[in-house]
C-alpha cells in the first residue's frame, strides 16, 4: 500500500445552532477526497463509482433474561428493604451483500453480537426517586464480517472485527456508575495487509459565533483508518460522509468501501446521529 498521510489529528466537532459537522484537519483534507454515502442508514448504499446490492438481513434476534438469583445475600440485603437480581440481554443480527466500482464486486458477509450483564438493586419498601438502579457488569459487543472477492480478480479475501468488551470482575473496576462506551475499534486484514479501525471520539464543540465549549462526556463522531505508512480514510457519521486517501489503488478503494458500508449496515451497534 503506498504511503499514506501520517497522522489525523486536532479533529475537533463544529456547530451552527443545534447542527454539528466533524473537521477533518487540513493535512489530510489536501491529500484526500470526500465522497457522501447516500443510504447509509437503509439497505442500499451509493456514492462516488460505489454501489451495493439491496443489504439481506436476517433474524434481528433480542432477548433479555434472568441471571443469578443471589439468594443468600438477598437474605441479608432484603432486611435492609433491598432486592439484588441479575439481568441479561442477548441480541444478535446478520446481513450480507455485494459492493462494486463498476469493474469489480467483493460480497460481504456480517454477523454482529452482544450481551450486557446487570446487577439491578430495588428497594423493597417505598423510596421515591431511589427506588432502584443498575450496575453494569459485563460487556460484549462483537462485529465480524467476511470481505469475499471472486475467483477472477488478483485479490485475498478479508475479514473485518470490531469489539467493545467491559467486564467489571475483570478490571477490578470499583466505580458503580460505569456504562457502556460507544467507542468500539478493531481491524481488518487479508493476512498479509492490516487496516486498523480506530473510533474518533469528540468533546469539544464550536459554534456559529465562535465560542468554544465542552460536552460533559465524549461523543462518537466517527473512524480513523489507518495501515503502517499512515491514515488512508476517515468515516465520518455525522454527515456520512468517507474521505478516501488520493494514492489508494482502485483494489484498495474497493476494500476501504466495503469496510465503510459494513459499519454503516450495522444495527445492534447503530451508528445513528
Amino acid at each position: 500500500m503506498k504511503n499514506a498521510v501520517l497522522l489525523v489529528s486536532g479533529i475537533c466537532l463544529m456547530g451552527c445552532g443545534t447542527s454539528m459537522k466533524l473537521a477533518v484537519p487540513d493535512k489530510f483534507k489536501e491529500q484526500a477526497t470526500m465522497q457522501h454515502v447516500e443510504g447509509a442508514r437503509g439497505n442500499r448504499m451509493s456514492f462516488a463509482n460505489f454501489t451495493t446490492s439491496k443489504i439481506k438481513r436476517g433474524v434481528h434476534v433480542s432477548y433479555p433474561g434472568w441471571g443469578r438469583p443471589f439468594i443468600w445475600e438477598n437474605l441479608l440485603l432484603n432486611q435492609a428493604g433491598i432486592s439484588k437480581s441479575e439481568t441479561v440481554e442477548n441480541e444478535k443480527a446478520k446481513f450480507r451483500y455485494a459492493i462494486t466500482d463498476g469493474r469489480n464486486t467483493v460480497q460481504v458477509f456480517a454477523h454482529e453480537r452482544q450481551m450486557t450483564r446487570k446487577h439491578d438493586y430495588e428497594a423493597t419498601e417505598h423510596w421515591g426517586i431511589l427506588g432502584g438502579f443498575e450496575v453494569l457488569q459485563e460487556h460484549r459487543y462483537i462485529f465480524s464480517a467476511l470481505i469475499s472477492v471472486d475467483t477472477t480478480q488478483d485479490s485475498k479475501n478479508w475479514e473485518l472485527v470490531m469489539t467493545n468488551l467491559y467486564d467489571r470482575e475483570a478490571t477490578n473496576d470499583k466505580n458503580p456508575f460505569a456504562f457502556i462506551k460507544q467507542e468500539d475499534e478493531g481491524m481488518a486484514t487479508n493476512g498479509i495487509d492490516t487496516i486498523h479501525i480506530k473510533p474518533l471520539s469528540i468533546k469539544k464543540t464550536e459554534l456559529s459565533n465562535g465560542k468554544t465549549g465542552q460536552f460533559p462526556f465524549k461523543m462518537m463522531s466517527g473512524y480513523e483508518l489507518s495501515t503502517a505508512d499512515g491514515v488512508i480514510a476517515i468515516i465520518d457519521l455525522i454527515d456520512r460522509n468517507i474521505w478516501f486517501y488520493n494514492e489508494l489503488s482502485p483494489a484498495e478503494k474497493l476494500n476501504v468501501s466495503a469496510i465503510t458500508t459494513a459499519l454503516f449496515a450495522r444495527k445492534v451497534h447503530d451508528t445513528k446521529w
